[in-house]
């Protein structure tokens, strides 16, 4: 036995000490994980030994509550901050007709990772950003840019949904090919 089919042995029983109706939670939960996202936790839970099938939709399931969670707190804190805007007065300062503004302090520089997912946002749209967006930052960054940005939340959701299926999915049958004609476990 080589190496790597003595870590993934060794790896499989150790989840096999865990009751297997949590075993799906526990996917669940690294789902929620930003940069592990669904396909990272059903590659987890695959190589652990849970049913391919039932560790995508676990990962998935976890990736996606964390998305809507995000969703959900970032649209609150937008519509905060929409809304105290527009209930904010200029003062006059000085000279009739003088009005004092300040201005913002100077931000901090964007990473790439963000910058190249505004590109993607600018160039392909919503479906576009969030169907590529995991290739730059984890889907609940992607999400908070989006909703933060003024994006209809169920418009967010939708997309994402559908980028962390189709990631999900090809993460899961990319490793479940490879353990079954690489490393035959």
């Amino acid at each position: 036995m080589n190496p790597i089919e003595q870590l993934i042995a060794n790896f499989q029983n150790l989840v096999a000490m865990v009751p297997e109706i949590i075993q799906p939670f526990i996917v669940m939960l690294a789902g929620a994980v930003p940069f592990i996202e669904g396909e990272g936790a059903a590659i987890i839970g695959i190589v652990g030994g849970i049913n391919p099938i039932v560790a995508a939709i676990a990962g998935a399931a976890g990736n996606f509550l964390s998305v809507l969670l995000v969703v959900l707190l970032s649209s609150r804190a937008r519509t905060a901050v929409v809304s105290r805007r527009g209930g904010q007065t200029q003062v006059a300062v000085g000279a009739p007709g003088a009005v004092a503004t300040m201005e913002a302090p100077p931000a901090q520089p964007e990473s790439k990772g963000r910058l190249r997912f505004k590109r993607w946002l600018v160039r392909f749209g919503v479906p576009g950003a969030s169907i590529l967006g995991p290739l730059a930052i984890p889907t609940q960054f992607t999400a908070a840019i989006l909703v933060a940005g003024g994006t209809p939340r169920a418009w967010v959701l939708l997309w994402q949904g559908i980028a962390i299926a189709f990631w999900t999915t090809v993460g899961t049958v990319s490793v479940w090919l490879a353990l079954q004609l690489l490393v035959q476990i």
